[in-house]
């Protein structure tokens, strides 16, 4: 017979001592309490700041050399990691084979609990490896407990084989930490609901996730100034926005960027670069691979080079 997780010295799964009485609160009480905890998890994740920044330096490095994301979790984590590298397709122009998120019980986990996944050891080593990972890549394990096998397993094969190892955990010392090289802990205390780490946990994770991702985007150019300039304009609303975009960036009238846009197949960085430099679809194409991708580099290099690049 299998042993049982030992669960008492998590804080993930201690009683909060404040809400043991929440089910005779009023509405207005239960509500005000849960929003006054929650408060505590800001201040969690900015002690984790130093770990967050490490951890972005890493993975910019990894991406930059050409390398892969993996993120992997189990329920709340697990979804919450599927959520966020789903929303760097349309926000940032980064899809799945380059980060991409594993949950434990596949893509239906998504949708129904299928708890017990989170105990197969055998089967989020499997998923892992069914992803064909190299030492140029990263994973990023996200685990409330900081104790799920479905993560603890590929954590441990990944870093054998090289691989940046990230761990995102709500416990301080934990067995993801002894892992992983760099662990982000924010430790938020128990639960207003014992055990369910779907709130502050959750929340946190959240929180961090997004700090993440969205600071290696902005490392390797996908952001301009403060603009999605690498977003796909898959609907109306977003190709209304892109235009908005490009008329931020370049002051030009909305009919003139509208033309640019479709002449660069709604490509709002070459776009930029064609407005600016007043240069051809081709020529911005290539003082973007000249500028990694980067627009203000590649606006820099017009400057030097003069202003008008190619009108032909």
């Amino acid at each position: 017979m299998e042993s049982k997780p030992e669960l008492r010295n998590l804080t993930t799964e201690e009683r909060n001592q404040a809400s043991l009485h929440i089910d005779t609160f009023s509405t207005t009480e239960i509500v005000s309490f849960i929003t006054q905890e929650d408060q505590q998890v800001i201040d969690a994740v900015r002690r984790e700041i130093p770990r967050i920044v490490e951890a972005a330096d890493r993975l910019t490095e990894v991406f930059k050399r050409g390398g892969r994301i993996l993120y992997m979790g189990a329920g709340t984590s697990g979804r919450l990691g599927v959520l966020d590298a789903a929303e760097l397709l349309p926000t940032f122009g980064v899809g799945e084979d380059r980060v991409k998120a594993l949950i434990a019980g596949g893509q239906r986990a998504m949708f129904v609990p299928v708890e017990q996944a989170e105990d197969d050891y055998r089967g989020g080593l499997e998923d892992f490896l069914a992803e064909n990972p190299t030492a140029n890549d990263a994973l990023v394990g996200i685990t409330a407990s900081g104790r799920t096998p479905y993560v603890l397993a590929p954590m441990q094969r990944a870093k054998e084989m090289g691989l940046v190892t990230i761990g995102l955990t709500c416990n301080g010392d934990s067995e993801l930490s002894r892992i992983a090289d760099i662990t982000i802990a924010p430790v938020v205390g128990p639960e207003v609901v014992t055990g369910s780490t779907r709130m502050k946990a959750g929340t946190a994770q959240k929180i961090v996730l997004n700090t993440l991702s969205t600071t290696v985007m902005i490392k390797i150019g996908k952001v301009y100034q403060n603009l999605m300039v690498d977003m796909i304009p898959t609907n109306a609303k977003l190709m209304v926005r892109a235009e908005r975009i490009v008329q931020e960036v370049t002051a030009a009238p909305l009919e003139q960027v509208r033309q640019v846009l479709e002449a660069s197949n709604y490509n709002i960085k070459a776009a930029i670069v064609m407005l600016e430099a007043g240069c051809t679809l081709q020529a911005a194409q290539d003082l973007l691979t000249r500028a990694e991708g980067v627009v203000g580099r590649a606006l820099q290099l017009v400057a030097g080079e003069g202003r008008s690049v190619s009108s032909g």
